[in-house]
């Protein structure tokens, strides 16, 4: 090989790294493992139907999988539905915790934050409202390092049930009233899904124990500097009405705004 070509191809490769990552962008960031995190509390009818769909949900990129499921001292037999899960998925990774006392569901995050040894982390509930066939395009701006963390939205075209008005009014005017605050403009900021590269979470401390996660992660993430890349994409949404179980009330509401106006006046 002459000399001229030896110092061509490295122009070259560098060429193709800028166009492919852009010439103003550091090279992209891999992720190599998913862990999800699931808090349970008393879902014993739906937590192994919903933990199967999660089994077999593709993911893009080759990414590795981990489930931790935590149980949030549930009263029914979910304690028993999630110690069957490794036999059912010998060949999946598994992480179950059983809390002696029942603390809420931002509780139950943070002890499943903690175990969690994957680059990126993604929050599903047990109660099937949520579809993990749309794990590929949450992940999807992660895994091509175009986001730092991704949201998803039950208000921008996916397919729905149709159930209460006045939920819906709520978790808009929870949405627009934390986007006063953080200056973002998320159209869904109660949504489960959401999915976040660990770093990002190891760099926040979450405090809120029950459903004041929500409002709380939000307002952190959007406070963080260097300023992180939030996405939002749209995901389906299959709600639960009371009679078949949905435990959310106007109480929380209230807390959440209280929650909202907490941290974004302040980090305590």
């Amino acid at each position: 090989m002459t000399q001229t070509e030896t110092s061509t191809q490295p122009a070259s490769a560098s060429l193709q790294r800028a166009y492919r990552d852009g010439p103003l962008r550091r090279e992209r960031q891999k992720v190599h493992k998913l862990s999800i995190v699931i808090p349970v509390y008393n879902e014993e009818a739906t937590v192994q139907e919903l933990v199967d769909l999660v089994v077999n949900a593709p993911l893009p990129g080759g990414l590795e999988r981990e489930i931790i499921c935590i149980n949030d001292c549930s009263t029914d037999n979910t304690r028993q539905r999630l110690d069957e899960l490794p036999g059912m998925y010998p060949d999946v990774q598994f992480q179950i915790v059983h809390k002696p006392k029942n603390q809420g569901k931002g509780a139950a995050l943070r002890d499943g934050f903690a175990k969690a040894s994957g680059d990126v982390v993604l929050i599903q509930d047990a109660d099937l409202e949520y579809d993990p066939a749309d794990y590929r395009k949450l992940l999807q701006p992660i895994v091509e390092d175009r986001a730092d963390v991704v949201y998803g939205s039950r208000f921008i075209g996916e397919p729905h049930r149709v159930l209460y008005f006045w939920h819906t009014v709520g978790n808009k005017f929870l949405t627009l009233l934390s986007n006063m605050f953080t200056n973002l403009n998320l159209t869904d900021m109660e949504v489960c899904y959401k999915v976040f590269r660990k770093s990002v979470l190891d760099r926040i401390e979450l405090k809120c124990d029950r459903f004041g996660f929500e409002p709380e992660v939000t307002a952190k993430i959007a406070r963080l500097r260097p300023r992180i890349r939030i996405f939002e994409v749209g995901v389906s949404y299959y709600g639960r009405s009371y009679e078949e179980g949905k435990k959310i009330t106007w109480k929380d509401g209230v807390k959440a705004i209280l929650t909202i106006i907490r941290f974004g006046i302040g980090n305590r």
